[in-house]
């Protein structure tokens, strides 16, 4: 009860400022609009193709950079107050970071929207599946991003974060799909969870719901929102004692 209801808080101080949570999707709406016709005319892949990498981008830059917003908190001595309410550190943690896969879901369903209108098409049952997915992957990055944040200097948290999303960005096959990529890139590729997940999702959007890449992200997807909410809470409740 005490989650939802931080929850709820968290969600009324973002959507506050709508404008907030509309412009987080701005830069893969961008490359939808401006790079998604050249993609889609070159023969490497479709919409379909595309548009799941998309949504990892948005979960990579929107929940994965949540933790600015504790670092603010810390700043300004909101995590001292919060420490002397009777809420468990668990919830302060949880919280946050189901406002942050709200946040992105809403995000996500706003870029599906422009995908369509472009060219996407996708079934119903494999976009929803495909939320869920999004919604995991929510969950990790927020809950990781938060950690790194109380246990990174503040004046070093933008920089770090910043360095580390970008290649996993990259490797992940969210633009290109790795097949492409020359073998040692493409082995490389294979030892960051993203890349799982992008796979899993172009595999759900294509309808095919019991294939190898979709059984391999969802196992994935799930080992790292179990082990990064772990991580998470562990580190929240040390920091927080």
């Amino acid at each position: 009860m005490t989650t939802l209801i931080l929850t709820r808080h968290y969600l009324g101080e973002t959507f506050h400022n709508r404008l907030g949570v509309v412009f987080g999707a701005v830069q893969p709406a961008l490359y939808l609009v401006l790079f998604g016709p050249l993609f889609d005319r070159s023969g490497v892949g479709s919409w379909n193709v595309l548009v799941p990498g998309l949504l990892v981008q948005l979960g990579l830059m929107s929940a994965g950079l949540a933790g600015f917003g504790i670092v603010f908190d810390q700043r300004f001595g909101v995590l001292d107050r919060l420490r002397v309410t009777p809420a468990g550190r668990l919830s302060l943690l949880l919280g946050r970071v189901l406002k942050d896969a709200v946040v992105l879901l809403i995000q996500a369903v706003l870029l599906l929207a422009l995908g369509y209108a472009f060219g996407l098409r996708a079934p119903l049952l494999g976009v929803l599946l495909g939320l869920m997915l999004m919604t995991m992957l929510a969950i990790s990055l927020a809950s990781l991003s938060y950690a790194a944040a109380l246990r990174i200097r503040q004046e070093l948290f933008a920089p770090i974060t910043s360095t580390v999303v970008v290649p996993l960005l990259l490797l992940s096959g969210a633009f290109l799909p790795m097949s492409l990529a020359p073998r040692w890139l493409d082995i490389l590729s294979r030892f960051t969870p993203f890349r799982y997940v992008v796979e899993a999702v172009r595999g759900l959007f294509a309808g095919s719901y019991a294939s190898a890449p979709v059984l391999w992200g969802t196992v994935v997807s799930l080992v790292l929102a179990v082990a990064s909410v772990a991580v998470g809470v562990r580190i929240f409740q040390s920091e927080n004692a």
